[in-house]
């Protein structure tokens, strides 16, 4: 078959590089329209109890993560000049388009009693500019009495402030969002520039926004980079620039081809799928390199380029293709996962592996058949002394130190096992970015004078309808809310109780001492006034409407408390929930209809971190299960799949342990890394049992001297294979982001650790295990169906290439 089709690619290259031209262009037509996304991933399954009720929340609520927050800690800000520059700001934030609404000290409304109609309107504080610095210092006397907004806008212990920017969801959910960042950035870096007061930035709007340009821009980088160190190896490897150029140009086919089916099939670009073109680069070359070596080796042997291109596609081309599956099932496995995320990253990763190898089988045999054969200088690096000597030493170490190995593998297992011990699963919301970077500075800024600002929210359900009219289940709630405020890690609570209590300080005038509940002989006149202000026309008149419907269902039966915390992590935000918050909320609710339930974007961020983490645990069982069904379809033997799965079990342990000892959590990220890692490191396996199988079945030679020459013959290419991907993968080690830092690091590591699992262990555990130490041969009847009989069918591959000439 494999003979077959090497003839057919030769014998059809106009047609075929034909049809792969034509191909290309419309996916580089297709490719020109890929997108971002603009959502956070959602990663928890949709028919999730906790994500069924986070969506009903938000029909009922409207989204708790569309806040923007402007922070600036400067006292020069109270000053007349620098006030009415902030409130210029605050006007001109307002008119942005996709902005719904701007929250800051220079346009507070307070509530006032109207004695006449027995409502409450809303008042601005500042009517207009203040015209003197004594009128300001007034007027934010009247605005420090607002208990309402105390620790909202206006830090109580530090005097920091903010604005908060509400925007349009349609907006944020798109690519429209990109100008309306932009328009509000480049107000605030204006007014910065004037007043000289530094801003902070934070809010989920705005790390989603930061996280998808650099996503944009490192794909960029990531492309080039990889381009970059794929051809000095290459270079280095084969000394010609026609090994450099044409299988570089074979992966960047395959690149375009990669991007036109993310658009094919609907997927934008987020921080997974950002990777694959760089992966489907590095994975990509290892395949053309592996060809040209071994058209190297053959022509060197035979002298004519087509029949040495043509034995190596048959003689390899099966091996290769099972490579290239076992790769593949590590990132196949997403694809049975319910999370869409992994689901994309793994079916676009999956398909275009197999396009990398379909485009380098059909491109490699044309181009180097029809360009000049290599020269001795190019042949040299066949006999490069440096690897020869180090796969002479590997060939030592298994025939003679086999005990050796054993217990430095078996030491190097238990010192992994301690650091695997020690690796802990946590995420943080802005996990991926580093310590130092703006967004992280600045989350740290709100943190120290706001607590946070990250959204989670709570909601209590009275039982009943109306339930929120009793005075004595508003009384638990505010137990609930004074409670929270004890937590130094969450902001002061905005519920219906607070609303309440602004109405009650605004039926008395504004007295700040009057911030409370109202009692059962003031609850009735409070709730009056608060009825008919709600028909009241006008926005200042709806205000109060607004926050009731804001934090209220229509029926009067569940109230809305919506807080911000900090950017805890996901261990510590779970012993706060589990251990603190929910025994409180049953301590105070005992005995009660009420109940109370935990939601928002951060604990469902949170708790798909820890669906994922779970979800890539389950894969890579299902890889190590995939991996040995293509080692026992191709070997036909059970002891063939425990020499292939244990040399790669032992890479991903030491790999594991590398994560516990230098304190690498074990997040959505890392997991990643075990599948993938699985994949290509099951490709070293086959490829050295392959070929060891080919020369027991070929020259029946005894078990000590198959190793051998396997070792010299296929070490050869299995080091220049891991050279290529450790390089290729080291390029995200310059990534921003922790987990695709991570990434690169933990890959290039399990490819150093599996040159010594796949070249030393394996061979040591063959030699042990296969026939023992004894100079046996084996039962070639058991490997009859993997032996190609070369020699016998060179002799008609000859006969078919004269054919073609003369044709």
């Amino acid at each position: 078959m494999w003979r077959n089709l090497a003839l057919f690619v030769i014998k059809n290259r106009r047609l075929l590089v034909g049809l792969l031209a034509a191909i290309t262009v419309f996916m580089a037509w297709e490719a020109r329209k890929v997108e971002m996304t603009y959502d956070f991933a959602q990663v928890v399954a949709p028919d999730d109890p906790d994500m069924v009720y986070f969506q009903q929340f938000k029909r009922q609520f409207g989204e708790d993560g569309n806040v923007l927050v402007l922070g600036m800690q400067d006292s020069s800000v109270y000053e007349l000049g620098k006030f009415n520059q902030l409130r210029l700001l605050t006007d001109t934030l307002s008119r942005v388009e996709g902005v719904n609404g701007v929250l800051s000290v220079t346009r507070l409304p307070r509530l006032e009693k109207d004695t006449v109609n027995r409502t409450f309107r809303a008042v601005p504080i500042f009517h207009g500019p203040p015209a003197s610095q004594a009128e300001l210092d007034s007027l934010m006397r009247v605005v420090n009495e607002q208990q309402f907004y105390k620790g909202q806008l206006i830090s109580p212990t530090t005097g920091a402030t903010l604005l908060a920017l509400t925007l349009d969801p349609k907006y944020l959910n798109s690519s429209r969002r990109e100008a309306v960042m932009a328009e509000i950035l480049g107000h605030a870096h204006r007014f910065e520039k004037d007043t000289r007061i530094r801003l902070h930035y934070a809010g989920l709007p705005y790390v989603r926004a930061t996280m998808t340009t650099k996503v944009a821009a490192e794909m960029k980088l990531f492309v080039g980079l990889t381009i970059a160190m794929m051809a000095l190896t290459l270079l280095m490897f084969f000394r010609t620039w026609s090994a450099v150029v044409f299988p570089l140009l074979i992966v960047l086919i395959v690149v375009v081809w990669c991007i036109g089916s993310m658009v094919l099939m609907g997927f934008k670009i987020n921080l997974l799928t950002g990777l694959i073109p760089s992966i489907i680069i590095v994975i990509g070359i290892p395949n053309c390199t592996y060809l040209l070596s071994r058209y190297h080796y053959d022509y060197r042997k035979s002298g004519n380029q087509v029949l040495a291109m043509t034995r190596v596609v048959r003689k390899i081309g099966l091996v290769t293709l099972m490579n290239n599956t076992t790769t593949a099932i590590g990132f196949v496995v997403f694809c049975f996962t319910n999370i869409a995320i992994l689901y994309q990253f793994g079916l676009v990763a999956t398909i275009n592996i197999y396009v990398a190898f379909l485009v380098s089988f059909i491109l490699m045999p044309i181009i180097f058949t029809i360009l000049p054969p290599p020269t001795a200088k190019q042949l040299e690096h066949l006999d490069a002394k440096p690897l020869i000597k180090l796969l002479e030493f590997f060939d030592y170490l298994v025939l003679e130190r086999r005990r050796t190995v054993y217990l430095t593998a078996l030491a190097l297992a238990v010192l992994a096992g301690v650091g695997v011990s020690k690796v802990r699963a946590v995420s943080y919301m802005v996990d991926d970015l580093p310590k130092d970077s703006s967004v992280n500075s600045d989350l740290k800024f709100f943190e120290q004078h706001f607590n946070g600002v990250m959204p989670l929210e709570i909601v209590v359900d009275t039982g009943k309808a109306k339930g929120l009219l009793k005075l004595k289940n508003l009384e638990r709630i505010d137990r609930l809310e004074n409670y929270l405020r004890t937590q130094p890690v969450l902001t002061s609570p905005v519920s219906v109780v607070t609303a309440l209590k602004a109405s009650n300080q605004a039926f008395y005038n504004g007295s700040p001492a009057f911030y409370r509940l109202p009692d059962n002989s003031e609850k009735n006149y409070i709730f009056s006034y608060l009825a008919r202000s709600q028909n009241q026309p006008g926005a200042e008149g709806n205000l109060t409407s607004k926050l009731l419907r804001s934090f209220t269902d229509s029926t009067m039966r569940e109230a809305r408390i919506s807080l911000k915390i900090a950017d805890i992590g996901s261990q510590n935000l779970d012993t706060l929930l589990s251990n603190q918050i929910r025994p409180e909320i049953d301590r105070i609710f005992k005995g009660t209809d009420l109940t109370a339930r935990l939601t928002g974007t951060t604990i469902i961020f949170t708790k798909g971190n820890e669906f994922l983490i779970g979800t890539l645990k389950s894969s890579l069982l299902h890889a190590f299960i995939l991996v040995g069904l293509v080692v026992l379809i191709l070997f036909r033997s059970i002891r063939t799949v425990f020499f292939a799965l244990l040399p790669n079990f032992f890479t991903l342990l030491l790999t594991g342990g590398i994560m516990g000892y230098f304190g690498i959590p074990l997040k959505p990220s890392t997991a990643l890394i075990f599948s993938i890692a699985l994949g290509i490191d099951g490709d070293n396996s086959i490829h050295l049992l392959a070929k060891f199988r080919q020369e027991m079945a070929s020259n029946g030679r005894r078990v000590r001297a198959a190793i051998s020459t396997t070792l010299s013959e296929a070490g050869t290419s299995m080091i220049y294979t891991s050279i290529v991907l450790f390089l290729g993968f080291s390029v995200f080690a310059f990534s921003e982001f922790g987990g695709t830092k991570a990434l690169g690091l933990l890959m290039s590591a399990s490819l150093l650790i599996t040159n010594f699992s796949n070249l030393i262990l394996l061979p040591c555990l063959l030699v042990t295990f296969e026939h023992g130490a004894k100079e046996e041969t084996i039962n070639q009847s058991s490997i009859r169906h993997y032996d190609d009989n070369y020699h016998a069918e060179d002799d008609e591959l000859e006969l078919d290439l004269g054919r073609m000439r003369k044709s």
